[in-house]
C-alpha cells in the first residue's frame, strides 16, 4: 500500500471514529457525515495523519498569539501541529512541565479547530527538524466550507424530501 492509500484509510477510520463518538442524539453523526467531504478535503492538503499538539495540564490546547511586526495591533490566534514528539519539545525555548505534549489524529484537529471561535488557524509543521515553513489552515476557511456543504445538503433535502412509507394510512 502506498502512502497515499495509507493515509486515506487512516483518514476514513478517523473520520469513522468522529462519527462514533459523536453524541448519538439522531443528528450530530448526520452532520458529522456531510461536513467528512469538507474534513477530507482539508485533511488531504497535509501530509501526515496525526500531529502533535501542546496542551496546558487542563487538557486545553496551547493558543499562540502572533503578532504582525509592521502593524502590532494585527493579532492572529493559532495552535501549532508539530510532525514529531521531538519538534513539539524542541518548540519550548524553557520547557514547561505543565505543558503536555498528545498526539492528535489530524480530522480530530480540523473538528475541534471549527469549534474554536478563538483560533484562527492551526498551523502544521510537516518538516520534521523545520519550524519555519508550515501550512497553515484557516478557521475561517475550514468554517466556511463547511457552511456551504450543510447549505447544499439542506437544499438536496429541501428539493427532495423523503418519501413516505407505503405502509402508512
Amino acid at each position: 500500500m502506498n502512502l497515499e492509500q495509507n493515509l486515506e484509510q487512516k483518514l476514513e477510520q478517523q473520520m469513522q471514529a468522529l462519527i462514533d463518538n459523536a453524541p448519538q442524539d439522531g443528528e450530530t453523526p448526520l452532520i458529522m457525515q456531510a461536513i467528512a467531504p469538507v474534513l477530507k478535503h482539508f485533511a488531504t492538503r497535509l501530509q501526515r495523519s496525526q500531529y502533535y499538539i501542546l496542551q496546558s495540564s487542563d487538557r486545553s490546547w496551547l493558543v499562540t498569539t502572533l503578532s504582525n511586526r509592521s502593524q502590532p495591533e494585527l493579532e492572529k490566534n493559532v495552535i501549532y501541529g508539530f510532525p514529531t514528539l521531538k519538534d513539539s519539545h524542541n518548540f519550548q525555548i524553557h520547557p514547561d512541565p505543565q505543558i503536555l505534549t498528545l498526539a492528535v489524529p489530524v480530522l480530530h484537529i480540523l473538528f475541534q479547530m471549527f469549534a474554536m471561535t478563538m483560533v484562527d488557524s492551526v498551523v502544521f509543521f510537516e518538516t520534521p527538524g523545520d519550524m519555519i515553513h508550515g501550512t497553515e489552515v484557516s478557521r475561517p476557511d475550514l468554517e466556511s466550507a463547511i457552511q456551504r456543504q450543510l447549505q447544499q445538503i439542506g437544499n438536496i433535502y429541501k428539493n427532495s424530501p423523503p418519501n413516505p412509507p407505503p405502509n402508512i394510512a
